[in-house]
């Protein structure tokens, strides 16, 4: 994290030409567009692979790249890339998880998160899997990993991980697009009704996440 933050502001202070390239990305909208339609289809597959890595790599942001997706491809298409990546990360995180068992998990997830969140591997349920990736704030990069553990099927896993995180990956789309759009009226009373949803489930994550444990018990 020191080697990249000294790294960003060697290229501001420097005005490197990467920092100009980046800073027209995103002032100049034409100049974005004209720069992924000669990308063609690589500029998709590109966004697809970040949004994979940052499940399989988690201390990357993924609401980074969320916004990202919405703002270089527009909403819908944004929320289809970042579904697709998302999708393929989560089942590769899964896949290595039950092919690597419990040690490496438990090193790659912590010990706190292995304290609260361990009941996963006991469990089977659909359930269970569809409202942890509803829930905003918790890890869900990182419980892909512990759901490896679990006995829940492959294709399950797939179909309700990427169901449960479709809500947020459509709001972060939306709010990507609205940006740059430049429609910022729209991005308040969005954002405003996405805390207004969000936040109530973000407060109570820990009562939410200890009944589930004694669901799963």
């Amino acid at each position: 994290m020191a080697l990249l933050l000294g790294l960003g502001t060697w290229l501001v202070v420097s005005d490197a030409p990467v920092y100009r390239f980046l800073v027209r990305l995103y002032v100049d909208k034409k100049f974005m567009h004209t720069v992924l339609r000669q990308w063609g289809v690589l500029a998709p597959l590109v966004f697809i692979v970040i949004q994979a890595s940052q499940v399989v790599i988690a201390p990357i942001p993924g609401e980074v790249t969320g916004l990202l997706g919405g703002f270089a491809f527009g909403q819908w298409p944004g929320f289809f890339y970042s579904t697709l990546g998302l999708m393929a990360g989560s089942l590769l995180a899964f896949w290595i998880g039950r092919q690597l068992g419990a040690p490496y998990v438990r090193r790659v997830v912590g010990p706190r998160v292995w304290e609260r969140m361990g009941f996963i591997v006991e469990a089977e349920g659909t359930i269970l899997c569809f409202i942890i990736y509803l829930i905003p704030g918790l890890p869900k990069d990182i419980l892909c990993y512990l759901f490896g553990l679990s006995p829940m099927p492959f294709w399950l896993f797939a179909v309700v991980s990427t169901l449960g995180r479709m809500p947020d990956t459509w709001a972060l789309s939306a709010q990507g697009a609205k940006a740059a759009a430049g429609e910022y009226i729209e991005l308040l009373l969005l954002t405003a009704v996405i805390v207004a949803i969000a936040l109530p489930l973000y407060y109570y994550r820990g009562r939410i996440v200890s009944w589930l444990q004694r669901r799963a018990s």
